[in-house]
């Protein structure tokens, strides 16, 4: 039966019904749809900094995972099937995915009345740890820090020479590879904010677990650095070559030959030894160092003596035979010269990071033309610096590279399943509901619904004689007969009692009569 013919034969009580279920109906619906439409949110930070959440929030914009912050900014929330990213991009950026941020001298606004004193001392080292985890944060290149401190008493240190020292532990966040000059740095500004706290007692280490500070001596300032220092140093530092050297010949080979058309490997050895280097070098022209120079010089007159040799020439008292006479002049020159060469003293100090040896290996894809390859060779070569009298070596091979697997297809149902089970949930309701209501109509139609007498007795018009009551009999009096007294119509005993109950229904009844008439 048609709906319109059906919805003709219900009531008015019975049409308001009807549509107050519809409009339920409608209202579940779409109450349904919202909740079923609307993303779950999860909180995963709690306690925020309101700096620190502009930073966090940002991650999320630039990883397009959506948010929403809570508690008036001080906890983020994101959706459920999104938290697992949302904690990556916060570990990218050096955010704290999961934890609350460390408080400062904040924690003295909310100080309570008749705190003891060990209380206001953790206070204080909280407090202490906060302000150099935010301090630390503002360094460039650096997302974040946790520092811990361990502070002595101070009644150990009067009773006891040997009492312990202040130490302090800082984890960075966000900082790939820092410059040993800048972990130097924040050694010395951790060890500078503290009472009583040396450099060498300061552990820094990265993300990774890597440790960045002591390298130095035991007071931590020394230059030279200790066995396993220079180990970490030198891997640390051929690390860096390598995976520079990498990036720089995959940009020159994806821009020649395409996207995944070669791979490049590089092995080097880096000197991360730091040294000092003398140089003397000598002149070809001799200098006069020294010069000495000695004149002597003697003149005079006399006599001379002379004779034969022997008794009478040697003996005194014996005269002599002979003699002689004239003058004297005498001279000497000496001299002497020191000569030395010019020479050339040269000291430099030779950083640390020089070369030793390095291997690069090319891969290029069989795609490419062979005669491609001494061009390429010859690239690499100059790009990467290869000296064969060092040792380097450069090896590029042609082969086929492995087929990359093939995506799988989406699946309709790798979404979110709570939200495909709320949406079957909806359609399921829907489809019960109109079945009930369908069988419901369908039995009423079925219905035969009886009309009551007095109802069709007062549609239906009757002639007037019904209604006029017959001339009552003669009384015939007979003595010893019994009168029979006949019973009025059932009509007539119908319209008497209708008559009693509703008369305004009759008197109606009865005006229509005498308008016909």
């Amino acid at each position: 039966m048609p709906l319109p013919k059906i919805l003709s034969k219900l009531s008015v009580r019975g049409r308001i019904g009807l549509a107050g279920a519809v409009l339920g109906v409608v209202v579940v619906l779409f109450v349904m749809f919202k909740l079923a439409s609307s993303p779950g949110y999860t909180t995963i930070v709690t306690g925020l900094d309101p700096a620190q959440t502009g930073k966090m929030t940002t991650a999320l914009d630039e990883k397009g995972v959506a948010y929403e912050l809570q508690n008036n900014g001080t906890a983020l929330a994101v959706e459920k099937r999104d938290v697992a990213n949302a904690r990556i991009a916060l570990a990218e950026q050096g955010g704290v995915a999961g934890g609350t941020v460390q408080p400062g001298f904040e924690l003295f606004d909310n100080q309570k009345m008749g705190s003891s004193q060990m209380q206001q001392q953790v206070t204080y080292q909280r407090a202490m740890e906060g302000e150099l985890a935010k301090t630390i944060g503002q360094i460039q290149g650096v997302s974040g820090a946790s520092v811990q401190l361990v502070l002595p008493d101070d009644t150990d240190a009067l009773l006891s020479e040997n009492a312990p020292e202040a130490t302090a532990a800082v984890l960075l966040s966000g900082a790939e590879d820092p410059e040993p000059a800048a972990v130097q740095g924040i050694a010395r500004l951790v060890a500078s904010s503290v009472k009583s706290l040396k450099p060498s007692k300061v552990t820094i280490t990265d993300g990774a677990g890597r440790l960045l500070w002591p390298t130095a001596g035991a007071d931590g300032a020394a230059g030279g650095t200790g066995t396993g220092g220079a180990a970490l140093a030198k891997q640390a530092a051929a690390q860096k070559y390598q995976t520079s050297l990498e990036g720089s010949l995959s940009s020159v080979l994806a821009q020649t030959l395409g996207p995944n058309m070669a791979r490049v490997r590089v092995n080097a050895d880096i000197d991360a030894d730091q040294a000092t280097q003398e140089q003397l070098q000598y002149g070809r022209k001799r200098v006069a160092l020294k010069t000495k120079t000695d004149n002597e010089r003697m003149r005079g007159t006399g006599a001379t003596n002379g004779g034969t040799a022997g008794t009478a020439g040697n003996v005194p008292g014996y005269a002599a035979t002979a003699g002689g006479g004239g003058n004297s002049n005498y001279q000497h020159e000496s001299g002497e010269s020191e000569f030395g060469n010019d020479k050339t003293v040269t000291k430099r100090t030779i950083a640390a990071g020089a070369v030793n040896r390095q291997s690069v290996s090319v891969l290029v894809s069989n795609a490419v033309p062979a005669a491609q390859l001494p061009a390429i060779r010859q690239a690499i070569a100059a790009a990467a610096g290869i000296n064969t009298q060092r040792g380097d070596q450069l090896n590029v091979s042609r082969i086929a590279f492995a087929q990359a697997p093939a995506a799988p297809k989406a699946s309709p149902l790798s979404g979110n399943v709570l939200d495909y089970a709320k949406w079957a949930a909806v359609a399921l309701a829907t489809i019960i509901f109109l079945v009930l209501v369908a069988r419901h109509l369908r039995r009423r139609e079925r219905e035969a619904l009886a009309s009551p007498t007095w109802l069709n007795e007062i549609e239906a018009p009757l002639p007037l004689r019904e209604f006029v009551p017959e001339p009552a009999p003669v009384p015939v009096r007979v003595a010893p007969a019994v009168l029979d007294v006949a019973e009025p119509p059932p009509a007539r005993k119908a319209i008497q009692e209708l008559a009693e109950r509703d008369p305004g229904r009759v008197a109606n009844q009865v005006r229509h009569w005498l308008s016909e008439d």
